[in-house]
């Protein structure tokens, strides 16, 4: 029987993003990124979205508290989603336990050079915010949207540095205890990110499966 409660996990960087819309569109179900779900609060200037923006404009995580209640309504009765960003720590893989059934966890493996070598080269649009990357999915010219025609920008937290500081620090600090959460429930599978787009993607077919 092939899982549709699915949550991806793994560093910066190593395409849970691109692999969990294409899931998604494959199984027929949600993707849920908390990253979009933020950002949406956040452009809305709903009152969730004004409490995670204090967080978001001095580099801090957003509480668990304030992602579990978005995620909450998302997936709370749901059949089926590929939830991308969440959990990020044991505490949010406690909450998402109490309101749904997670039927396979993907873990995406991927070296710390490869990482600093992919995020190093994300541009972002400052007008619509479209992700490219000039590595795998860069735009039709130079480094200008090919939506709205302006220059991209790098993100501040974008840089070698930062991104060796998150690696350091919010993720493998966290992870761990996750990995080993979802391991005692025997729903945890590891997959190989280094590779292409098609390749990681059937690796994560089979680990549904």
């Amino acid at each position: 029987m092939t899982a549709r409660r699915i949550v991806l996990l793994g560093p910066p960087g190593s395409g849970k993003g691109t692999q969990a819309a294409r899931l998604a569109a494959w199984l027929g179900v949600p993707h849920i990124s908390t990253g979009d779900l933020l950002r949406s609060e956040v452009q809305n200037r709903t009152e969730l979205g004004r409490q995670a923006q204090s967080f978001m404009d001095r580099g801090e995580l957003v509480p668990d508290h304030l992602v579990a209640e978005m995620i909450r309504t998302r997936v709370q009765g749901a059949p089926g989603f590929v939830l991308d960003g969440f959990p990020r720590n044991l505490a949010q893989a406690e909450i998402l336990e109490s309101v749904t059934i997670v039927e396979r966890a993907l873990h995406f493996r991927l070296d710390r050079e490869e990482i600093v070598r992919r995020l190093s080269a994300r541009r972002v649009c400052p007008r619509c915010g479209r992700v490219y990357n000039l590595l795998s999915s860069p735009p039709q010219t130079d480094t200008v949207c090919d939506s709205c025609g302006i220059a991209l920008i790098q993100r501040a937290d974008d840089t070698p540095e930062v991104i060796q500081r998150r690696i350091d620090v919010q993720y493998a600090r966290e992870i761990g205890p996750v990995l080993e959460f979802y391991k005692k429930r025997d729903v945890l599978r590891e997959v190989e990110a280094k590779g292409t787009i098609d390749e990681v993607f059937r690796a994560v077919q089979q680990a549904i499966q």
